[in-house]
């Protein structure tokens, strides 16, 4: 990253002493950053999961262009709580960030005694990507339509189960909205993480599951699972065929899993604006593009106040539908 804190020419004019005060309180933060030689970002979970390794390509990033060494800091526990409430607590001054999830929202609609406010208490960096989530059935499964399968749910309300990776999860949330739009009663059966639920659902255990359509494709293709549809706003170019929830008429059943930079809130604006457009840079890079593709990660990026837009929106939308399935926290 490369840190100017040099000032433009000397303003000739009236003011000048204004102007030059002006500057160096604005390149203050600045060149602070540039002398932390050392930037951690905080990821909630594991090593090797989705958010771990999109946290890794950013952050190898920031260090090949700046200089400053970007350290991944895994802080798993308490469905993603630790890692946030650590960088809420963190000085504000861009050396601590958190890379958040959809978890990260979803928390805040089923757990109401969280350490921080979600909002408040961080300041959006960028949007770093999105990926797509899916309606998925084992082969077996007697329906190849999502009108099939609701019409199959609405004969028997309560018969039909559905998997996901843990109760108040993204995934979870996703198939209730689902639920409450189509006006069906689906059985939940909650694992204790995605790779049992999608070993039992492709062993037909469970007859479906919202998953990242990333995670499934390899059984899709080995014909072990159906996708009947997409929860994009557009058909995804590797399955052509299979719609979206939107044009099926369900409008509210966009959900995509999203993944963010956040700071604690307080971070200089000049910080953010600065991390902003090293993010926005390291996105663009062709091998980055190519290891996100891989985990079904679309590179995103954009404005501070794109991903405020983004957090403001998910915070809104996930309590009503926490009330009306009367989901709670573990």
């Amino acid at each position: 990253m490369e840190i100017r804190t040099g000032l433009p020419k000397p303003w000739r004019g009236p003011g000048r002493h204004a102007v030059l005060a002006m500057g160096l309180a604005l390149a203050m933060p600045v060149a602070a950053l540039a002398a932390q030689q050392t930037i951690s970002m905080v990821v909630a979970a594991s090593p090797g999961t989705g958010v771990d390794i999109l946290a890794r390509a950013i952050s190898q990033q920031l260090a090949m262009r700046s200089g400053i060494a970007a350290v991944v800091d895994n802080r798993p526990g308490a469905s993603g709580n630790i890692g946030a409430d650590h960088v809420a607590r963190s000085k504000p001054d861009g050396s601590t960030l958190l890379v958040a999830a959809t978890t990260f929202a979803t928390n805040a609609a089923v757990n109401h005694a969280l350490p921080y406010d979600p909002i408040k208490d961080f300041a959006p960096v960028a949007l770093l990507g999105t990926g797509t989530l899916c309606l998925a059935v084992p082969a077996s499964f007697p329906a190849n339509t999502l009108a099939d399968f609701i019409a199959k749910a609405k004969a028997e309300p309560g018969k039909i189960n559905y998997a996901s990776p843990g109760n108040g999860t993204p995934q979870h949330l996703a198939m209730e909205l689902f639920k409450q739009e189509a006006g069906i009663d689906l059985f939940h059966v909650p694992f204790k993480g995605t790779g049992g639920a999608i070993n039992d659902l492709s062993g037909g255990h469970v007859s479906a599951m919202i998953v990242p359509l990333h995670t499934v494709m390899s059984l899709v293709k080995g014909g072990k699972l159906k996708i009947l549809a997409v929860m994009s706003g557009e058909r995804v170019p590797s399955l052509p065929k299979v719609p979206t929830f939107r044009e099926l008429g369900y409008d509210q059943v966009q959900v995509d899993v999203w993944y963010g930079l956040l700071a604690p809130a307080g971070t200089p604006a000049a910080v953010i604006d600065r991390l902003n457009g090293e993010v926005n840079e390291a996105l663009k890079n062709p091998e980055v593009i190519a290891g996100l593709a891989k985990q079904g990660i679309e590179p995103q990026g954009g404005t501070p106040g794109r991903m405020a837009n983004v957090l403001a929106a998910e915070i809104k939308r996930w309590p009503p539908v926490v009330r009306a399935a009367q989901i709670k926290a573990d």
